[in-house]
């Protein structure tokens, strides 16, 4: 029980900590963000599969990933060079940027009775008491509302094998309980989201 709440006390001293220095410029966003658009889409509303859209991701979220892939706690082929020689102004910019950018879901739900099923699992694990009221995010924690369907399904498999990283074990954790129906339910529906 100790060692949790030591664990838990450093997770909120560094998102303080990140938090304080996550104050961004929007308009120098912009301009950093001219290479990004390639993959992400315009103004973060990806039209990749396995791309997440970032407009109106938590600005704390987009400058703790980007810190992630440049400190190599998190890997990817195309984004680690990317993030590689950010400095923590351009990821506070950019974050700052994408977080105020509209999100545009271009998703629709392709299967409505396996949509309700994500939406009951949804409840049963309790994913808006981190994720927020309609699965918008918050701090640190991102929005899933309109990610698209298979970079949702990617992620929560990442989560429950162990090869996504997360800031504090919580997603890792609650993926455990999930089944395969459930991941591709709760993609579905998180995905149809607006």
């Amino acid at each position: 029980m100790r060692a949790a709440v030591a664990a838990l006390a450093v997770v909120a001293s560094f998102v303080t900590c990140v938090a304080a220095q996550a104050a961004g410029d929007p308009a120098a966003g912009e301009t950093k963000a001219a290479t990004c658009v390639a993959c992400h889409g315009p103004a973060g509303n990806s039209t990749q599969a396995n791309t997440p859209s970032l407009a109106a991701q938590p600005t704390l979220y987009i400058y703790y990933q980007l810190l992630q892939f440049r400190e190599k706690r998190r890997s990817d082929p195309l984004m680690s060079p990317m993030a590689a020689n950010l400095t923590d102004r351009d990821m506070q910019d950019l974050a700052a940027y994408f977080s105020v950018q509209k999100a545009v879901n271009a998703n629709s739900v392709a299967d409505a009775t396996k949509a309700e099923k994500g939406a009951a699992a949804a409840r049963r694990e309790h994913c808006e008491s981190c994720h927020a009221k309609g699965f918008v995010g918050q701090q640190h924690i991102p929005r899933l509302a309109g990610q698209g369907l298979d970079y949702l399904r990617l992620q929560l498999k990442g989560f429950k094998s162990g090869t996504r990283p997360d800031i504090d074990g919580s997603m890792a954790s609650a993926a455990q309980t999930l089944s395969d129906d459930d991941i591709e339910n709760l993609s579905l529906y998180l995905a149809a989201l607006q």
